[in-house]
């Protein structure tokens, strides 16, 4: 579940052309960004993916509004070429907003007054698939399961939470939750890859109901790619007085749990299969496993293994970084980046010519609270650089991650920071070049340089500081 644009939550909307690549067959022939298209070959499509399908065929004819007068523009094109239009927006039709009433749900923890977009929550498998959204399926047809098999919609990413039906039901407030993880044995059987996730809630499916879920994967699901297990997160605007963060003792049990399920895994399936994120090693103060553990780190994205990544990407022995990306699907021609994997903008960060006096200049790198804990012993050898924790006051409660990261709490701690040194900030905290209360770098009370979220790119930014 994750953040989408608002305007794509309208009943019914056509594709806005907003960037046109230069020298594309959308440039030669004619497009231009405001561009409405009404319909390709006579059909409007509801999402990207069908846009992607008509676009992709040779010389589509586009129906075109513009400037109040609709024409048709022809582009000449090869099979297969990309056309080299972005449009708005990753669905046309309406967003599958989400029916359940999750208590743990991140949404319902926000503060009031953020910008409305924020607070829409979706249950969309083509955001799923495009994004990496994790969907419940409680809102999954036999009409979803027929596209996503047609066009081979893989992979998917679905919330499972609990295996036990009634458990399940009661977590999503939602009685569609006993009986949808159907539609994952039937996405299975065809053969579509899925990444499934548990979010851990102490005292409601942590102890014998997790060991159940594990087992019950095992038994039913064996053939999900991964499994990931994450702890619950709470904000200060935690609306549910039942919901509590884990304990350290509580956290310590969830990582033996898991970790006793891994070996009969690999005993029967040949791989781990359950993974647990990295916070819960860090609530646990247990070291990070080492990185064969992870098994080529397929679930980085979602926080699992990303430590043990980073630490080898910034002692030089992975080449390419591999920080959070700005979305799955990059090969759907003008498909956009929405929501909390909206496009980085990264400014002023990249290799740049030494100078004497850069050299000298001691280095500021921004974190939240996790990252400092897995930052500082990797840069204890660094006298130059020092960590700078920020907490998150914005969120409060148990928020301690770099990506939720807000411009007043940044701004609140670099304003105790001396004047003159580098600050590197990690582009993790902003989408589309905003940070989620709305404001930018250049609000900062000092100068900041956005590095890549990865250890190759840390690694980088600070040969500057000699």
């Amino acid at each position: 579940m994750s953040v989408g644009r608002l305007d794509a939550a309208r009943a019914v909307d056509v594709p806005r052309i907003v960037a046109v690549e230069p020298g594309s067959p959308a440039a030669r022939a004619g497009l231009v960004p405001g561009d409405e298209v009404v319909s390709i070959g006579g059909r409007m499509p509801r999402d990207v993916l069908e846009w992607r399908l008509m676009v992709d065929d040779a010389d589509p004819e586009l129906e075109v509004r513009r400037g109040g007068l609709e024409v048709l523009v022809r582009v000449p094109k090869r099979e297969g070429e990309a056309l080299g239009a972005e449009v708005h927006s990753s669905v046309f039709d309406r967003v599958r907003t989400c029916d359940n009433h999750c208590e743990f749900c991140f949404i319902y923890q926000l503060p009031k007054g953020m910008r409305r977009s924020l607070y829409l929550k979706d249950d969309d498998y083509r955001l799923s698939f495009l994004y990496g959204n994790f969907t419940t399926l409680t809102r999954f047809t036999e009409a979803d399961l027929e596209r996503v098999v047609t066009e081979g919609l893989s992979p998917l990413h679905v919330s499972i939470h609990a295996t036990d039906p009634e458990v399940r039901a009661r977590m999503l407030k939602n009685r569609r939750g006993a009986t949808s993880l159907r539609w994952l044995r039937a996405l299975l059987d065809h053969g579509i890859t899925v990444h499934g996730q548990v979010v851990v809630c102490p005292g409601v499916n942590d102890g014998d109901v997790l060991e159940a879920t594990l087992a019950g994967v095992l038994g039913e699901y064996p053939e999900l790619a991964t499994l990931c297990v994450v702890p619950l997160g709470i904000s200060a605007f935690n609306p549910e007085p039942s919901l509590r963060p884990h304990t350290q003792g509580e956290a310590a049990a969830v990582v033996d749990a898991v970790e006793s399920w891994q070996p009969t895994y690999q005993r029967l399936l040949g791989r781990r299969l359950a993974f647990l994120a990295d916070e819960y090693y860090l609530l646990a103060d247990r070291p990070f496993p080492a990185a064969e553990h992870y098994e080529g780190f397929a679930m980085h994205e979602d926080g699992v293994g990303m430590a043990r990544l980073f630490a080898l990407e910034l002692a030089g022995e992975v080449a390419v970084g591999t920080g959070p990306r700005s979305g799955f699907f990059a090969a759907v021609d003008g498909a956009p980046a929405e929501g909390y994997r909206a496009t980085r903008v990264v400014l002023g960060a990249g290799r740049r010519s030494r100078t004497d006096r850069e050299e000298r200049r001691p280095v500021g790198v921004l974190t939240g609270e996790y990252g400092a804990r897995v930052l500082r012993p990797l840069l204890a050898g660094r006298p130059d650089v020092r960590v700078i924790p920020i907490e998150n006051r914005f969120f409060g409660g148990t928020t301690a991650v770099t990506g939720l990261l807000t411009g007043v709490d940044v701004a609140r701690v670099l304003a105790e920071q001396p004047e003159g040194d580098r600050y590197l900030l990690p582009d993790v905290c902003l989408s589309q070049g905003r940070f989620l209360d709305g404001s930018v770098p250049a609000d900062l009370p000092r100068p900041v340089e956005i590095v890549p979220t990865d250890g190759v790119s840390l690694r980088a930014a600070l040969e500057l500081a000699g």
